[in-house]
């Protein structure tokens, strides 16, 4: 009975922080999110998407001790986030309203890291993170840029869920960042070094945890 209650909260405790990490990336991506704000914001989605991506990862990867974990948890939000999408245009929202990140190839090379050092969790941290923070910008730039006019979305077609003071008031083009791209691409490659080994310390407490 102790085993079979012991299993049975090891994959409960999976099921639940996969939804719930899940939906704390998703809204951690507001920015780019919904169009309305995807320019003006890229710097900090940049930074919030790539840590939030790689502390779940990070965490799924080693919990699990198999390469492509990271793949298919960014695979799970992907679907959920087209749902989303989805459920936005039924409201009569145009197809390129909501923009759905692009984490699984950013995944992918945190799952290639940790199967080419042989399952070495710390450089999985390293090199993954590093590789994670950079990639995640530059495949979300390319994401964005076809994207058909964003301020036309802004000014056209904004959220009933925006206070009054985000509304857009005038456009804001090229006054914000010199190089969104490089800017987020450093700043979540430094960040996601440390972001990465909390979720190897997550995993290492719910495991001696599940283990108690």
């Amino acid at each position: 009975v102790m085993v079979w209650l012991r299993r049975t909260t090891h994959y409960l405790f999976i099921v639940v922080v996969a939804v719930n990490s899940t939906l704390l990336t998703i809204n951690a991506g507001d920015y780019i999110f919904y169009t309305d704000w995807a320019w003006t914001s890229f710097v900090v989605f940049s930074i919030s998407q790539s840590t939030m991506l790689v502390v779940g990862a990070i965490y799924y990867m080693l919990f699990t001790g198999v390469p492509g974990t990271a793949t298919y948890y960014a695979t799970i939000m992907t679907i959920y986030t087209w749902v989303a999408k989805g459920a936005w245009f039924a409201l009569g929202y145009p197809y390129d309203f909501v923009t759905v990140p692009v984490w699984i190839p950013s995944a992918m090379l945190l799952d290639l890291s940790y199967w080419a050092t042989r399952r070495n969790k710390h450089a999985a941290i390293l090199i993954g993170g590093v590789l994670v923070g950079m990639s995640i910008p530059l495949f979300n730039m390319i994401n964005l840029l076809l994207v058909a006019d964003p301020l036309e979305m802004a000014f056209k077609y904004p959220r009933p869920t925006l206070p009054p003071y985000m509304t857009p008031i005038e456009p804001q083009v090229g006054k914000f960042y010199n190089s969104p791209a490089a800017l987020g691409a450093g700043a979540g490659a430094v960040l996601c070094v440390p972001i990465a080994a909390l979720g190897a310390k997550l995993n290492t407490w719910t495991y001696r945890w599940m283990a108690a």
